[in-house]
């Protein structure tokens, strides 16, 4: 039995009845799922982005350090210079790390638009039809 629910285009939803007459996605009853389901989408990788920005302020605040006691001469230039390769080198997995989470966010994101776009207009329904 196909879902009873009228679609904003103002046709018949596609998708199969699964609960009652309606389909997952215009069940009344499952009106809270759907919105944790998209507030869980929506924070998809949020505690990656803080841990990103932590990581960064203390690399911040070792550079600004380092800085201050190599121009006092309480540290070799050689060994600043190295550490500051160092530096340089966590710089780059910081942001590939940021780019990897992005990445992820993105994708669990599009799969769970990909989930009720299944649910809510039927298997084989294209984007914006």
């Amino acid at each position: 039995m196909r879902c009873a629910a009228i679609t904003k285009a103002q046709e018949r939803c596609k998708a199969e009845a699964t609960h009652g007459s309606y389909c997952w996605n215009h069940a009344p009853e499952m009106a809270e799922a759907r919105k944790q389901r998209a507030r869980k989408a929506g924070r998809a990788g949020g505690n990656g982005r803080l841990s990103g920005l932590s990581e960064t302020a203390e690399a911040k605040r070792w550079i600004r350090d380092l800085v201050a006691k190599m121009i006092k001469g309480e540290v070799d230039r050689g060994v600043a210079t190295a550490a500051f390769m160092g530096f340089n080198v966590l710089a780059r997995y910081i942001e590939l790390e940021r780019k990897i989470v992005e990445q992820e966010m993105i994708l669990e994101r599009l799969e769970a638009l990909e989930d009720v776009q299944e649910e809510g207009s039927g298997m084989g329904a294209s984007w914006g039809a």
